[in-house]
């Protein structure tokens, strides 16, 4: 008989990190990407309620890791990385007027 080959890249799983500390590192990724993490986003992907999320939002800006901004338009909460407001609004806008010469270009084509 044939003797089979145990599973190579079985790896066991490791202990899955606390809600608070998955946030963390969502925003932390996102503001480093150069985006801000609306506070709304966090109750839908992360499938918390919402008092839970403020709650969470609450400790992460006391840590002093986090700053908060509001939305001109909406009123809402986004967070980002401490002292990158400036510079994730500079992309912000940088994103917005390319999309505004990619809309131009195409209606002028057509």
């Amino acid at each position: 008989m044939s003797e089979r080959k145990p599973f190579r890249n079985f790896k066991t799983k490791e202990p899955s990190l606390p809600i608070e500390q998955k946030i963390e590192k969502f925003v932390l990724r996102n503001s480093r990407n150069g985006f801000f993490t609306r506070s709304s986003t966090l109750a839908q992907k992360f499938e918390i309620s919402e008092s839970k999320s403020w709650d969470i939002i609450g400790e992460l800006l006391s840590s002093g890791l986090f700053e908060s901004i509001h939305d001109e338009r909406t009123g809402e909460m986004k967070l980002c990385e401490t002292g990158k407001i400036y510079e994730i609004m500079d992309l912000e806008r940088k994103r917005k007027k390319e999309k505004f010469r990619d809309s131009k270009k195409k209606k002028s084509k057509n």
